[in-house]
């Protein structure tokens, strides 16, 4: 009969050159992932946003977005938006939210028939600018309470331009575009 000695090895405390516990080299390893697939998520739906926009020669062309609407970057007295196009609106109009936080001051409140009913917003003064050279300064504009995270562009901004819609596309002819 044959005995072995067995060893023992004690579990060593960790030490600097040990490296970090597998758990936290998972939990890397899947947020680095997470982070990747973010970071991916966000430049496909900023190409998509890209596409959906065109400026050439004094026209400008939007491409009706996955949300079935039609979309305007620009900004409100600096600030970086993305404009929701509503030929039904008469005025543009802005969150409350977002009027308080630029420093609007109101003019006074106004009241406001909407798809949802009527209500109450306050009457502002904002620089509205358009990609692709639109400008509107000093625009009276509604900042309504419950108004959803865009910006509306009303009639009072889109009358003022010639343009057609069809096959998922608004074109817009610029004021000062040769025609």
């Amino acid at each position: 009969m044959s005995l072995r000695a067995h060893r023992y090895h004690p579990t060593r405390p960790m030490n600097t050159r040990d490296g970090l516990p597998s758990g936290l080299k998972i939990f890397t390893v899947w947020a680095l992932l997470g982070l990747l697939v973010f970071l991916g998520v966000q430049a496909w739906q900023h190409r998509q946003q890209q596409s959906r926009f065109r400026s050439e020669g004094g026209v400008v062309e939007l491409r009706r977005g996955d949300d079935g609407h039609y979309h305007w970057p620009g900004t409100v007295n600096g600030e970086a938006v993305d404009f929701l196009v509503d030929t039904g609106a008469t005025r543009t109009a802005l969150p409350l939210s977002m009027a308080e936080r630029l420093g609007l001051p109101s003019e006074g409140e106004v009241r406001s028939d909407t798809a949802g009913g009527v209500v109450r917003g306050q009457q502002v003064r904002a620089d509205i600018s358009l990609r692709g050279g639109v400008t509107a300064e000093r625009l009276r504009v509604t900042a309504l309470p419950r108004l959803g995270p865009a910006p509306l562009l009303g009639m009072d901004v889109l009358g003022q331009l010639k343009w057609q819609q069809g096959d998922g596309v608004m074109r817009f002819t610029l004021p000062d575009a040769p025609r």
